[in-house]
């Protein structure tokens, strides 16, 4: 995986083998030889890379673009969880991937806001309350 997605990033943002080494302080075969699977870099380098994409270390070393309807990597803090399907009284299952990281619990209340051009967002009711409070408060945030 870490070399698909090295390969595939460092393309996505038109770069060179040489542009990723100068950036490292490596040389251009280190590189090559990430890409081909015969070497890995050390965590650090690792780290630099996921910096120099904006993707996050763990995704670097571990996204498989099946996860995600085949998608690239998603830029740090973004997330595509799959598709859900709407049942007959529009309820949703959130993934469980969402849910753990959201820590969205059963019974959980929910607030869900539209935009008609940007679509549906949903966030839990406690957090909207609070930002609710903090703006009318005019307390930065």
């Amino acid at each position: 995986m870490f070399k698909d997605n090295l390969t595939r990033l460092r393309k996505l943002n038109h770069m060179t083998q040489e542009n990723i080494a100068e950036k490292l302080g490596v040389t251009r075969q280190a590189v090559a030889k990430w890409e081909s699977g015969e070497t890995i870099p050390d965590i650090e380098k690792s780290r630099q890379l996921a910096e120099i994409f904006g993707v996050s270390l763990d995704d670097m070393v571990n996204y498989e673009p099946g996860e995600n309807l085949g998608l690239e990597l998603p830029p740090k803090g973004k997330h595509l969880f799959g598709m859900v399907t709407v049942g007959d009284k529009g309820q949703i299952v959130i993934p469980a991937k969402a849910r753990k990281l959201f820590n969205i619990s059963s019974g959980d209340e929910l607030v869900v806001l539209g935009d008609e051009a940007q679509g549906i967002a949903i966030i839990k009711a406690k957090d909207f309350l609070a930002m609710a409070d903090a703006v009318r408060l005019g307390i930065n945030i």
